[in-house]
C-alpha cells in the first residue's frame, strides 16, 4: 500500500516537472495552434500571473525559411510596447522549440462579439479609439501591422481592445528605393486596393484602409465588400463598391468614405482621424510609460506626476518645502565597494560626468530634494512629464519618434551620509536627441548645483578611497592619496 503511494507521488512530481517549463511556468491548456506554433495558457509559478506562450517549432521555421521572419517579430513586439498591444514579456528557447510568453487576454477575441450582431455606436466607436491609438502607435514607430482585422483583435477583462499577431508586419526599413512596400499580404476581405494592384503601396495607408472595414463590420455586423466568389469580391474593393447602412449616422458615413477612399494620396491619416469630429467624441489619449520593465498607466501614478515648483514660494515657503520632502522621502541606496568599481573604473568619481557607458554619473553633497526639484526644474523648461518614485525620477518628453518619446531615468545613491550619486540613464527614444538634451539641459542645470558643494570632489575621492579600503583592495596608480 505504502509504496503504491510513494509511487503516486512520484509520478504525480513527474508530470509537475514535464509541464513546468524552464522550471518557470506551469504550462495549462492548448488556446489555439497555426502552422508553426501552438499556444499555451500557463502561470508564472514565482507571481501566479497568466500568461499565453506562443511555442514554435524550430525544425518547422527553418524548414520554411522563416528565422528572419520570427527575429523580426521579436524586434517588432519589443519596440511597440502600449496598452493597446499585447505585451511580449520574454523570449526563451531550448534546442527544438522557442518560446514567446506574452499578455494573456480573457476577453478572447472582438470577432466573436461581432458575429453575435452589430454592435452599439459608443462601445463601436471605444474600440475603434483604441485602435487608432494603436496603430498611430506603431507607425510613429516604423511598424506597419498589414493583417488587421476583428480575428487579431482581442478584448482584455476590461473590455479594452489589444491588438495582437504581428506575424505579417514589416518595419520601415524593409521599404525598397520607391519608399513603398512590394509584398502582398493580409486577409482578402481587409486588404486594400492598391496591394491588389501589385505596384507597391504605402503600409500605414494599407493599415489605414483595414481600420475602415473593421469600423464599418463593428458599426453593420457585416462586411462592406463581400461576395461569395474571390475575385467579385476583389473587384468591388478595387473600384470602393460599398454602401452604408441607413442606420449609420451622417458623421460616421462622412468617415468612413474618407477612410475606405480608393486613393491612398486623398485617404485619411491617423492625424486627420484623430481631429475627426465622430472619432473625437469622448476620446482620451492613452497615457503611460515604461518602468522597470513594465508598461504602467498614467491614472495608477498621478500622485508622482508634476511637482511644486520652488519658484513660486518664497525663501522660507521654499526652505519648508525642501525640509518636508526631505522628511517623507526614503533614504537613497547605499553603495559599496563593488558597487563604485562597477560604475566608474579607476574610482573617477569627481563632480564632472561621465561620458563613457551607459549611463552619466556626477557627485553632490546637496540634499536629495534638491536634486529632485532641480531635475523637475529642468524639465519643467522643455516641457517634460516628470514621474517620482522614492529615490527615482523619470524625465518623458511629448515628442513621439521612432523609438518612441525620450525618456529619461535618474537614481540618487548614497555615497556617505552627506555624499550622494546621481545617475542618469537614457531609457527610451533617439540616442542624438538625448545628447542634445544632456548636453543643452541637464548637464548645465545639475553641475550648478555640483559648483555649491565646493567639496564634492575630495569628497568623493575620500568616499571610493574608503570603499576601496573596506573591501581590502588595491587603489589604481592614478588615484591620489591622502599625502598628495
Amino acid at each position: 500500500m505504502a509504496d503504491s503511494i510513494n509511487n503516486s507521488n512520484k509520478s504525480n512530481k513527474k508530470k509537475e516537472t514535464q509541464t513546468l517549463l524552464l522550471g518557470r511556468y506551469d504550462v495549462g491548456k492548448l488556446l489555439g495552434h497555426g502552422t508553426f506554433a501552438k499556444v499555451y495558457h500557463a502561470r508564472n509559478v514565482k507571481t501566479g500571473d497568466s500568461v499565453a506562450i506562443k511555442v514554435i517549432d524550430k525544425e518547422k521555421i527553418l524548414k520554411g525559411g522563416l528565422i528572419a521572419h520570427i527575429k523580426r517579430e521579436i524586434s517588432i513586439l519589443r519596440r511597440v510596447r502600449h496598452p493597446n498591444i499585447v505585451q511580449l514579456f520574454e523570449v526563451m528557447a531550448t534546442k527544438a522549440k522557442i518560446f514567446f510568453v506574452m499578455e494573456f487576454v480573457r476577453g478572447g477575441e472582438l470577432f466573436n462579439k461581432v458575429a453575435k450582431g452589430r454592435l452599439k455606436e459608443e462601445v463601436a466607436r471605444k474600440y475603434f479609439q483604441q485602435l487608432i491609438s494603436a496603430v498611430g502607435f506603431c507607425h510613429a514607430r516604423g511598424v506597419y501591422h498589414r493583417d488587421l482585422k476583428p480575428e487579431n483583435l482581442l478584448l482584455d477583462e476590461n473590455g479594452d481592445l489589444k491588438v495582437s499577431d504581428f506575424g505579417l508586419s514589416a518595419v520601415s526599413d524593409q521599404i525598397r528605393q520607391d519608399g513603398l512596400f512590394h509584398t502582398f499580404c493580409g486577409t482578402p476581405a481587409y486588404v486594400a486596393p492598391e496591394v491588389l494592384a501589385r505596384k507597391g503601396y504605402d503600409a500605414a495607408k494599407v493599415d489605414i484602409w483595414s481600420c475602415g472595414v473593421i469600423l464599418f463590420v463593428l458599426m453593420a455586423g457585416y462586411l462592406p465588400f463581400h461576395d461569395q466568389n474571390v475575385m467579385a469580391m476583389y473587384k468591388k474593393i478595387y473600384k470602393g463598391e460599398f454602401r452604408c447602412p441607413r442606420w449609420f449616422s451622417p458623421d460616421l458615413t462622412r468617415l468612413l468614405i474618407k477612410l475606405l477612399d480608393i486613393n491612398p494620396e486623398t485617404r485619411m491619416t491617423i492625424p486627420e482621424i484623430m481631429e475627426n469630429r465622430w472619432f473625437k467624441k469622448g476620446f482620451k489619449h492613452v497615457k503611460f510609460y515604461i518602468e522597470d520593465d513594465k508598461l504602467c498607466n498614467v491614472m495608477d501614478a498621478e500622485d508622482d506626476v508634476g511637482s511644486v515648483s520652488d519658484q513660486s514660494m518664497s525663501e522660507s515657503e521654499s526652505e519648508i518645502e525642501t525640509r518636508r520632502r526631505a522628511a517623507t522621502l526614503p533614504r537613497p541606496a547605499s553603495l559599496n565597494a563593488f558597487d563604485i568599481i562597477s560604475f566608474s573604473p579607476g574610482f573617477d568619481l569627481s563632480g564632472l560626468f561621465d561620458e563613457g557607458g551607459e549611463g552619466e554619473r556626477f557627485v553632490s553633497g546637496a540634499p536629495v530634494p534638491k536634486i529632485i526639484s532641480k531635475l523637475e526644474e529642468i524639465a519643467k523648461v522643455v516641457s517634460f512629464t516628470v514621474r517620482k518614485k522614492d529615490c527615482r525620477v523619470s524625465l518623458e518628453g511629448s515628442r513621439e519618434g521612432v523609438k518612441g518619446p525620450l525618456t529619461i531615468a535618474a537614481e540618487i545613491f548614497e555615497l556617505t551620509p552627506s555624499l550622494v550619486m546621481v545617475e542618469v540613464k537614457k531609457k527610451g527614444g533617439n540616442k542624438e536627441e538625448y545628447d542634445e538634451f544632456c548636453n543643452r539641459e541637464l548637464k548645465p542645470g545639475l553641475q550648478n548645483l555640483m559648483r555649491e558643494e565646493s567639496e564634492s570632489e575630495s569628497a568623493a575621492v575620500a568616499a571610493a578611497a574608503a570603499a576601496a579600503a573596506a573591501a581590502d583592495l588595491e587603489l589604481p596608480p592614478h588615484l591620489p592619496s591622502d599625502s598628495e
